[in-house]
Parts: structure tokens; sequence; C-alpha cells
């Protein structure tokens, strides 16, 4: 008899909970799921996810254990302590963090999970709440090829793109470099918006006709037509706190191997000065106001 696989999922956040629910739909598994936030572990109970009571308790029950938590800063602190996962974990066991994370943090955390006989991936994911929702996000891994196709099965419940960049640390460098570009991009578009207004051109033409061309992109058609546009930059969304986590990662993988990149520093730079402006916590794209409006 075959004992059914129990997986552990830390962080219901915007992206995490929908994640979770696909997880548990999908994959057969038994989900245990853990939050500070009782809302989400509410919701998901109509998915026969179980809530935990601890990491511990994660831990001690789960032989794979995904985290999606909002930065480097939390997967760290979830995994150092008495307490905490590393100390918990056992030889066999898998940590997969489908959060954005330095590099460094990724490769020390595998050296201290492999030194007990565990694993560790990283498997950042990309897009939006809406395709997090629908199942169809892109993930970026970074792991040994028999951890990646230990996993992949799981990743399939939540993406529709998979791809396995190299060894740890290799996803988390994909996912950074992801964003930068797209961050980067945002500017561009910003820039473009806010003279087009100042010249007397439609921006909604504007926009529409980029898409025609060769200046035509994702980030075109979601975050400069979808929220620069119509100005709609909610909360609860990716905001410009996270985007500037993201943009200051790359920058610190730029400075560790010699490269200057000034295109990044643009976008820090734009971000920095939106959470100035009480921005913070709103949806990234808003640097549109700072550069309309200096």
């Amino acid at each position: 008899m075959t004992t059914q696989l129990t997986v552990g999922f830390i962080g219901l956040g915007v992206m995490g909970e929908p994640m979770c629910r696909n997880l548990a739909r999908k994959s057969g598994a038994n989900v245990i799921a853990l939050d500070l936030r009782p809302e989400p572990l509410a919701r998901l109970r109509a998915d026969e996810v179980e809530p935990a009571r601890s990491a511990r308790e994660i831990m001690e029950r789960a032989e794979i254990i995904l985290l999606s938590l909002p930065s480097g800063g939390e997967v760290a602190a979830i995994c150092a302590g008495a307490d905490g996962l590393l100390a918990s974990s056992r030889a066999g066991q898998a940590v997969i963090d489908l959060g954005t994370s330095p590099v460094k943090l990724a490769r020390a955390l595998a050296q201290e999970f492999g030194a007990r006989g565990a694993d560790f991936a990283d498997a950042p994911v990309a897009r939006t709440r809406a395709a997090a929702e629908a199942g169809t996000l892109s993930v970026m891994v970074g792991a040994r090829e028999e951890v990646f196709r230990r996993i992949e099965p799981l990743l399939k419940t939540f993406a529709t793109e998979i791809t396995h960049c190299g060894e740890v640390g290799a996803g988390q460098l994909t996912k950074i470099l992801n964003n930068m570009v797209l961050f980067e991009t945002g500017v561009a578009l910003a820039e473009a918006l806010a003279l087009a207004r100042r010249g007397g051109l439609d921006p909604a033409l504007l926009l529409s006709t980029l898409a025609k061309g060769s200046a035509d992109s994702f980030a075109l058609r979601n975050h400069g037509m979808k929220a620069m546009l119509p100005e709609n930059f909610p909360e609860r969304a990716f905001s410009a706190q996270y985007a500037l986590k993201d943009v200051s990662y790359a920058l610190e993988c730029a400075a560790d191997v010699g490269l200057e990149l000034p295109g990044a520093e643009l976008a820090r730079t734009r971000l920095q000065q939106a959470i100035a402006q009480g921005y913070g916590e709103q949806y990234w794209p808003v640097i549109a106001k700072v550069i309309e409006n200096p």
C-alpha cells in the first residue's frame, strides 16, 4: 500500500493562497498549511487543506515543504533557530522556495539542508495573481536534476511553464533578471506616457499603437495598459516595496561580479522615489505618478 504524500505550504499571501489551492485540488497529496493570518487558512478548508500550528509541525509531517514568503529575510528567519525548518529537517525531505530571494541565500541554505540529508531548491514564480489563480504561472527552478524531477509534478499544479535553469541559485538569478527587465521596461513605459500627455498625444492611442509595433511587450499590455493608463495601482498586489527588493537583489548580484547596471539603478531610484512619496504599498507601476509629477 502506497502512503499518500504530505506536502507543507508556508505563506498564504496574494500568490501563496491560490497556489496552495491549486496544489490541494490537483496534486492528490495531503496538504497542510501555515500562515500568520487565519483568513486564508479558513478559506482553504473548503479544499481540505489542513491548518498547521507551527513550522515545526509542518516539518514533522511533510515530505516536501513549499515556501511562498515576501522576501529572503522571511525565508532566512523561518529556516533559522531551534524551531526553524533547518533544525527540524530530516533526511529525504525537500524544501522549496517559491519566492524571490538572494542567490547567495539559496546556495547557503542548500548546503545547510544538504548537511542534514535534506534537499533545498529555489523555484521562484512569475506572472500575475490571476495566473496563480488559473494555475498558469511560470516557474524558474534551481535544483539538482533528481530534485527537479521529484518536485516538477507539484509545480505543474499551479504552473504551465516550468524551466529547469540549472543548479541551486540559478532559478533565483533568472527570476531576478526577469524582474529587473520588467521594471526597466516599466520605467520606459511611464516615461513615454508622461511625454505623450505633456505633448498633447492621447496616451491610450499611444499604447495601442505601440502594441502593434516593435515596442509591444507583456509589460506594455499588462502594466502599461491595465495599470499605468487607468492609474490603477491597488494595494495587496506586487507593491513598489517588493519591486525595490527584487531590483536591489539584481544590483547586489551585479556588484558581486563587478558590473554596473545603469538601467537597473534608474529603476531602483524611481521605486525609491515612489516609496518616499507614500506609494510603497501600491502596485509597483505607480512609478508612473512619480515620473509624471516629480
